[in-house]
């Protein structure tokens, strides 16, 4: 029978001080896994036409003057995001992270308070804001009185200041399309994201990446964003969407002559 020893180099006290390094350094790891850390996955939510219907109700809905019918399609984009309730460990973050359909952020970001009914009302009353603002600038842009024209916007439970671009593009295109009898889209299907106010400027609303990935999912080829948003946007930009950034509505408005006559497009 062999009577081999260990290596001295593997009894050491430094080698057996390493060896319970490993052991403690694996372990914390292991409870690492499973501890929820304060963060909420976010992934590609629900787009929907502002030229359309939204569960099965119309989301303008515009009286005060004629209204056109139109082709193509300018769609709002969302993000949506996990219960605040529901555990975020290590692993599942770190999966998160390099998934170009999620994303991780400090869930005081999604859910002020860590409430969601305080998240729901919070937003819900930045949506009233941004229809208000919405309407105000396409209204403007048209050399049209508030007094006369009345928008509606029904967008179910979705709340958020970030729809006001599309909503705004959406009111010019039912109310006058390119002024020439044709559609703002030229047929296409746009979509879009950026806060709006009442004198047309858009400003930005974060989580590009992805509204991108929700807009490409949903047919869209192009994607108006906010000018400041270019370099967030072109963060695992989906393969045949046309980043197109604006800073104003009538920015919009011409930006999508350009894609429909073949003019001066900007590009990020």
């Amino acid at each position: 029978m062999s009577d081999t020893k260990p290596s001295p180099a593997l009894t050491s006290p430094r080698a057996r001080a390493l060896a319970l390094c490993g052991v403690l350094v694996a372990a914390l790891f292991g409870v690492a896994a499973f501890v929820p850390l304060p963060y909420t996955l976010t992934f590609p939510g629900v787009t929907a036409d502002t030229l359309g219907s939204y569960q099965d109700r119309p989301v303008l809905t515009i009286t005060g003057a004629p209204v056109r019918s139109t082709q193509g399609q300018l769609r709002m984009v969302t993000i949506s995001a996990t219960n605040p309730g529901e555990k975020t460990g290590l692993w599942r973050s770190l999966q998160a992270w390099f998934d170009a359909d999620e994303a991780v952020r400090p869930t005081d970001t999604v859910y002020p308070q860590g409430d969601p009914a305080k998240a729901e009302e919070v937003t819900a009353q930045q949506m009233v804001e941004s229809q208000d603002a919405a309407t105000a600038a396409a209204l403007a842009h048209l050399q049209l009185s508030p007094a006369q024209v009345k928008v509606k916007v029904d967008l179910g439970d979705i709340g958020g200041p970030s729809a006001g671009q599309m909503l705004a593009l959406g009111i010019v295109d039912k109310l006058a399309g390119d002024g020439k009898g044709g559609d703002l889209t030229g047929g296409m299907t746009v979509a879009g994201t950026g806060t709006i106010d009442d004198q047309g400027v858009i400003g930005p609303v974060g989580g590009v990446p992805l509204k991108t990935q929700a807009a490409a999912r949903d047919g869209a080829t192009v994607f108006l964003l906010p000018k400041d948003e270019c370099a967030d946007a072109k963060v695992n930009t989906p393969a045949g969407l046309r980043l197109v950034p604006v800073g104003t509505l009538a920015e919009s408005v011409s930006a999508l002559e350009g894609l429909r006559t073949g003019g001066a497009v900007p590009a990020c």
